[in-house]
């Protein structure tokens, strides 16, 4: 079978391809950033992924998710997930955990265990938990920030958390550490946009939005 591969083995070399494929990776949240954060590692030839997440689709998810299409309404992300990764790459080593990070649930995840986690968490709380857990660790650590009320392209922006400007989440991150006397205990970078943009409609019942206006 073509090496599915080759193109990217022939731009970064065989050396850096070997070391991606071999690269542990857990990404917590697979929504509307999660989920392409998920398709684009597995693409670029990640090939051990753990993937966490608890909610099912719902119709209000397919105008921005990837697990999200008419005939997957009702069905847990993660394993609509975990069957397009298959489909993408057949070798890849999937580990499917349909769970919420929380505090009650936090010890079961072996951190150290990946060379990469990736934060895509919505809940402040467990987002929170999760950078103070991560950046105690050994691991690269990324997240990533409010994504709701945005359209321009052009202001997405990477920056360490703390130089992360006009974006109502990461606001609301540093003022509960500030608060709470508990801070990261390492720099991290973080995938934002200073963009906020209003609702215009009428929202149904769906809590995708809730960074538009920030509870603390």
């Amino acid at each position: 079978m073509y090496d599915i591969f080759n193109r990217t083995q022939l731009l970064i070399g065989q050396e850096a391809m070997a070391r991606i494929t071999s690269t542990k990776v857990i990404v917590f949240g697979i929504g509307g950033v999660g989920s392409w954060c998920v398709e684009a590692l597995v693409r670029s030839g990640i090939t051990n992924i753990t993937i966490v997440d608890a909610d099912s689709v719902s119709i209000t998810n397919i105008n921005r998710q990837l697990p999200a299409t008419q005939s997957t309404i009702g069905q847990p992300k993660v394993e609509v997930l975990h069957n397009r990764i298959l489909d993408i790459n057949p070798n890849a080593n999937v580990t499917v955990i349909k769970q919420i990070y929380t505090e009650q649930t936090a010890n079961e995840f072996d951190l150290g265990n990946y060379d990469y986690v990736i934060d895509a968490i919505d809940s402040l709380n467990d987002k929170a938990l999760l950078i103070l857990k991560a950046t105690a660790l050994g691991c690269k650590f990324y997240s990533s920030m409010g994504a709701a009320l945005k359209m321009d392209i052009s202001r997405i922006n990477v920056a360490e958390f703390w130089d992360v400007k006009g974006c109502p989440l990461a606001a609301a991150l540093r003022r509960r550490f500030k608060r709470n006397k508990a801070f990261p205990k390492r720099k991290f970078k973080c995938v934002y946009s200073d963009e906020l943009l209003s609702n215009k409609g009428i929202a149904l019942n769906d809590d995708s939005m809730m960074y538009g206006k920030v509870q603390t």
